[in-house]
């Protein structure tokens, strides 16, 4: 049996985090993930908005940490090497009661410690997004408000504690966890492992995590988000949101760090697990997106996909602390939006949970803080193509033509530690199927490409978990 210092089970951008934020400490780490991969689940179903703070009621543990992460994410992309966007946000009001709650968010961010926050009139409103709707009659101005790739910030953080020594037990899914006097046994479905302390950051499942310890009971709401994603723009947009609801920021258009138009999200309690998309929710999406810019042509969809936040019912906030009822246990439960703003923040909230809690954190001698990014082919100019060309063929073949992704790109992907082992892990990876095409042409040569460097065949080849193969019989 495997011993580690601490356990943390849950493998999305949260745990993922809290994973790089501890590896910096002489401990025994080890990342527990049900699926095959990290972020597969509502780190991947997001719009990557780092949101700037304003939102949370003061006081709130929302509040507490997302005016901090939103803060935090200048250095921590600068250090992991992902690619981070703060072009700042506006809240849009079309009537005096938009214009009301204007005045209280402004002041709810003053509390929370946004700085720079403004209301803006229609004339400033259209120098900072002329495509901004011309009846919007004030505006929020947050210049904080940022957006990212919200898996890669993931990965990000889980190659960098990999490579400082944390373990990453992805295809681990918790089946039993036994407290004992000096810590947890945790069986799993690929075996068993002892922790002296437990991070429960296992999004949708933390409620099921917190039970087996015999920790806090209470119930997740799968409130269902549907996403759009529209073909590149040009001009990537400011992330516009409307005025609030008491349950959602609404539906919002944002940019994307890779210039992809993102229209983000519906909120529906629907049934745990339901990842189905459908007609009404991506109407509402239409609709509210076309009420912040008229003239977005919604002609330029080329995804559709839905996942759910895990929402504590009753309690629309954070639970992140020590366990009143089992020692060693520390809850990250509930990380809803604005979870992905929040996230480095957690990491160091959580730090300090354990260090009450008794663990010793010693910094290591050796902690490596920066992680050396991935070649991106597609943003180099043609001498540096040409040069990676000439010392290895595989960066002259184009894999993925809509992103411009050749297979050495997906070749390191596969080898990253870490690594890709399906073709949505490459995917998220490098890029690969993200394109116009959706995977329509270079899907079968990632799966090639998979089952060499896998040395599996190709019918063995997943597209994400278990049981998804796309392959069922031999192929030439």
């Amino acid at each position: 049996m495997q011993r580690y210092d601490i356990a943390i089970i849950g493998g999305g951008i949260v745990g993922c985090c809290i994973a790089r934020q501890l590896a910096r400490y002489d401990v025994n780490v080890a990342v527990v993930e049900a699926a095959n991969d990290i972020a597969c689940g509502s780190s991947k179903a997001n719009g990557g908005l780092v949101h700037g703070g304003y939102d949370p009621k003061p006081e709130s543990m929302k509040a507490k940490v997302n005016a901090r992460g939103c803060e935090l994410y200048s250095q921590w992309s600068q250090e992991l090497g992902f690619a981070f966007e703060r072009p700042g946000s506006m809240v849009l009001a079309f009537n005096d009661e938009d214009r009301r709650t204007l005045d209280r968010l402004r002041a709810q961010g003053m509390k929370n410690g946004v700085s720079g926050l403004a209301i803006v009139d229609p004339k400033r409103i259209h120098k900072l997004e002329p495509r901004a709707s011309e009846m919007a009659v004030a505006a929020l101005w947050c210049p904080q408000t940022g957006y990212v790739d919200p898996f890669d910030v993931a990965i990000s953080a889980a190659e960098n504690a990999a490579a400082n020594g944390v373990d990453f037990l992805r295809g681990h899914k918790v089946t039993q966890i036994a407290a004992k006097n000096d810590g947890f046994e945790v069986e799993t479905s690929a075996g068993s492992l002892w922790a002296q302390r437990i991070v429960n950051a296992a999004g949708n499942g933390c409620a099921e995590i917190s039970r087996m310890a015999g920790a806090e009971k209470f119930n997740l709401v799968w409130r269902q988000g549907n996403i759009l994603v529209l073909d590149r723009e040009m001009h990537p947009y400011m992330p516009l949101y409307p005025t609030p609801t008491p349950v959602s920021k609404g539906v919002i258009v944002t940019g994307t760090v890779h210039g992809n138009t993102v229209v983000t999200a519906t909120a529906a309690i629907r049934e745990p697990g339901d990842t189905d998309t459908y007609a009404d929710d991506m109407q509402k999406l239409l609709d509210g997106a076309q009420k912040l810019v008229p003239s977005l042509d919604t002609r330029r969809v080329i995804r559709a996909f839905a996942g759910g936040r895990a929402v504590i019912d009753g309690l629309n906030d954070f639970l992140i602390r020590r366990s009143a009822l089992v020692p060693g246990f520390i809850q990250v439960a509930g990380i809803q939006s604005p979870g992905v703003a929040s996230a480095p923040a957690i990491a160091q909230k959580v730090e300090g949970l354990l260090r009450e809690d008794g663990t010793v954190l010693h910094e290591r001698s050796d902690y490596q803080p920066l992680r050396r990014p991935p070649v991106d082919f597609d943003q180099l100019d043609i001498d540096a193509q040409d040069e990676l060309i000439q010392k290895d063929h595989f960066w002259g073949k184009i894999v993925c033509r809509c992103e411009t992704v050749p297979e050495a790109e997906v070749i390191a992907a596969i080898h990253r530690t870490p690594g890709a082992v399906s073709v949505e892990g490459v995917k998220r990876r490098c890029r690969a199927g993200m394109g116009r095409c959706q995977s329509g042409f270079c899907q079968s040569r990632v799966v090639e490409i998979l089952a060499r460097e896998l040395n599996c065949t190709p019918e063995d080849v997943l597209l994400e978990d278990a049981g998804s193969q796309i392959v069922s019989g031999p192929v030439k």
